[in-house]
């Protein structure tokens, strides 16, 4: 990582450490809670792919708040799939502090994307929700993730993913995205610079092909893609091969 990139991956995590407190308040307003049903198809589907009762260990990358490590064992209790271990990676101690309030049973390391220090080979799923986009070292974070992973194991992104030739409805995700979304978020964190960044870091990454091609160059298996409610979010599941 150049000079550069260390100083724009430094100022993304020090952004979220600001945010932490109020975080999970600005995104449940913000997406009226329809992240769930996304979070909840990504977990089902998750292990309906990888089809095993009995896993390790997922790790979920970018872990923030916590949520979707809840979503991982809730949704493991209602398909009868008994899970050894949860672990959670961030590099922002702010938002791992609010995780770790919320959900104590978990484990937890302060580290980046491209650094896991978790064991070759040693997890079935490895999930990265609404965070691939501010590892700024993308193909090396990848890389690291097929290093983690078992043979066979899943990587499973929930993602806002950039559109080069938006539909109507596209169109209409963008002005909110771009015009409502920052207004609402910064009048809840105080910080709209913050919320100002989502959109521009959305503009700034990677469409669905390119993200698929880059998965692929990591030694993954594409197994399945859907973009949900105007395109807003899309999941994509792959396979270690």
């Amino acid at each position: 990582m150049n000079e550069q990139q260390s100083h724009k991956q430094e100022k993304i995590v020090s952004m979220f450490d600001d945010i932490a407190p109020t975080y999970d308040t600005a995104n449940r307003v913000m997406s009226m809670g329809v992240d769930k049903s996304w979070r909840r198809k990504a977990c089902d589907l998750a292990y309906e792919f990888y089809g095993q009762d009995t896993l390790d260990k997922i790790i979920d990358v970018a872990c923030g708040t916590g949520d979707m490590m809840d979503f991982w064992k809730k949704r493991a209790e209602v398909n009868g799939i008994a899970i050894g271990e949860i672990v959670g990676v961030d590099p922002s101690n702010g938002m791992v502090n609010v995780a770790r309030e919320k959900y104590p049973k978990f484990n937890y390391h302060i580290s980046k994307a491209t650094e896991i220090p978790l064991e070759d080979s040693s997890a079935d799923i490895l999930s990265i929700t609404y965070g691939i986009r501010n590892v700024v070292e993308r193909e090396k974070a990848l890389d690291e993730f097929n290093r983690v992973l078992k043979k066979d194991g899943l990587v499973v992104i929930l993602e806002f993913m950039k559109n080069e030739n938006p539909s109507i409805l596209g169109k209409i995700r963008d002005f909110y995205m771009n015009r409502i979304l920052p207004k609402v978020g910064g009048f809840i964190s105080k910080n709209l610079e913050a919320y100002e960044y989502l959109p521009n870091s959305i503009e700034d990454f990677s469409t669905v092909e390119n993200m698929q091609k880059e998965l692929e160059t990591a030694g993954f298996e594409m197994l399945y893609t859907k973009s949900f409610s105007m395109d807003i979010s899309t999941l994509l599941i792959a396979r270690k091969k």
